[in-house]
């Protein structure tokens, strides 16, 4: 590497994140949620097989891609390429892990600070999170995300879609009335450089 005496300074194009407001119907999340819900929902983890319930309460089950679920996919490929060539920028290759069902239970289903990344695992890039609920239907269920003392909370509106790079430190607020449902994905690429 050849030393240069002075620095090359770039602005990050990377923004905070990234939304599409309705990707999905009222009818199509009811569908979604439908899918997820006749799978088997277990407790949610922290890491593999680690049940932490004062860090992460709430029950998951798994959407696969099959002939069923091509269509969530889909719109969701299509959504996520073009919202990261407009506010992200990353080298993407794709969704090499299922996707995320998420039914958090009034009166204190949770998920505290975390980042999506892994150590020594799948390149996790962008985290997606679809709202598939009505946001009158509970209260408290904000995904938030913590750049600083003041977090960010992030829309509620059925049918929208949420992008965030999965190094973003993020919480889910306790429910305290109702359910919420969401369906959460990880968009992997090759390592940052």
């Amino acid at each position: 590497m050849n030393y240069s005496p002075h620095w090359s300074f770039y602005n990050d194009p990377v923004h905070e994140w990234a939304f599409w407001d309705m990707l999905f119907t009222e009818d199509e999340c009811q569908s979604i949620i439908s899918l997820g819900e006749k799978n088997n929902l277990v407790d949610g983890t922290i890491r593999e097989n680690e049940h932490v319930s004062d860090i992460r309460k709430s029950k998951v089950s798994w959407i696969s891609p099959s002939d069923e679920t091509r269509w969530i996919y889909q719109r969701l490929t299509d959504a996520i390429v073009s919202l990261n060539n407009q506010f992200f920028g990353f080298d993407l290759s794709g969704f090499n892990e299922g996707l995320q069902f998420t039914k958090y239970e009034a009166p204190d289903s949770k998920y505290d600070l975390h980042v999506d990344v892994v150590s020594r695992g799948i390149i996790r890039k962008l985290s997606i999170v679809l709202q598939l609920q009505k946001p009158e239907l509970y209260d408290g269920g904000e995904l938030q995300l913590v750049y600083s003392s003041e977090p960010t909370i992030l829309g509620k509106n059925q049918g929208t879609l949420l992008v965030f790079p999965s190094y973003v430190l993020h919480r889910v607020t306790p429910v305290s009335r109702g359910t919420r449902y969401s369906l959460v994905g990880w968009v992997s690429g090759k390592p940052f450089k």
